[in-house]
């Protein structure tokens, strides 16, 4: 992408995962990583926050992952925010399912804390291409 990657809001509702990813992206990426336990914080904070990507678990209790997306991506601020989908179920069609939403990409969990900066950046690096 011609600009860089400054803000990602990861929206996980387990705070061990949420913990690791913003040492992870902060610390190995230095990425600044803004935190939202859930779809309903994604969507008071995301206006706010204003980041470059979305971070979005996929099974949440509440408002799931893809039902945030939809959510964030109604509203005129956060319509054109690229996301990318974390999850431990990473069959084909589940797959296609959470591209056809929109999602950039998909990162399996778990993920490596080391290497999580540079897959994402991988992903960024493409929505040019």
């Amino acid at each position: 992408m011609s600009r860089s990657l400054q803000k990602i809001l990861c929206v996980e509702d387990d705070a061990d995962i949420r913990t690791i990813a913003k040492l992870a992206l902060e610390a190995v990426g230095g990425i600044d990583v803004e935190l939202a336990a859930s779809g309903e914080d994604a969507l008071r904070l995301a206006g706010e926050v204003h980041p470059d990507l979305l971070l979005l678990d996929v099974m949440m209790p509440g408002m799931d992952g893809p039902a945030t997306l939809r959510a964030l991506h109604a509203m005129p601020e956060t319509a054109e925010l690229p996301a990318i989908f974390l999850t431990a179920r990473t069959q084909a069609g589940e797959v296609a399912a959470l591209r056809a939403l929109g999602a950039v990409g998909v990162i399996t969990k778990p993920f490596d804390p080391m290497t999580l900066a540079d897959q994402i950046r991988d992903i960024w690096e493409t929505l040019d291409a």
